[in-house]
């Protein structure tokens, strides 16, 4: 049995849909971005793939370079604001947090 783009393009799609569940059914802000880094994490799957039995073309592997170095930025940036958040508010969960303002 050889794996083909079939096989990329499902665990790409269950991937996607996990990191779309976590986003929607969490309530702890840490969870949502790890729902997020799923859903890039999948369209780096798909990226890959298509570059490996599309051709030649180096193009997916560098849009998903260009996608790790985002994501490693959103993770930076995202927790420096849930600890500023987990701070001022001694919760992490976005229903709890109802202003910005002191």
């Amino acid at each position: 049995m050889t794996v083909g783009l079939n096989h990329f393009l499902v665990i790409g799609a269950i991937l996607f849909v996990l990191g779309i569940f976590a986003m929607l059914s969490r309530r702890n802000v840490i969870a949502v971005l790890m729902g997020v880094e799923l859903i890039l994490n999948a369209a780096n799957i798909n990226f890959i793939a298509f570059t490996r039995y599309g051709g030649v073309n180096i193009g997916g592997q560098m849009a998903a370079i260009f996608v790790i170095v985002i994501a490693a930025g959103e993770a930076a940036v995202a927790l420096a604001i849930v600890l500023n958040i987990y701070k001022n508010f001694k919760s992490v969960n976005p229903s709890e947090v109802d202003s910005l303002r002191d």
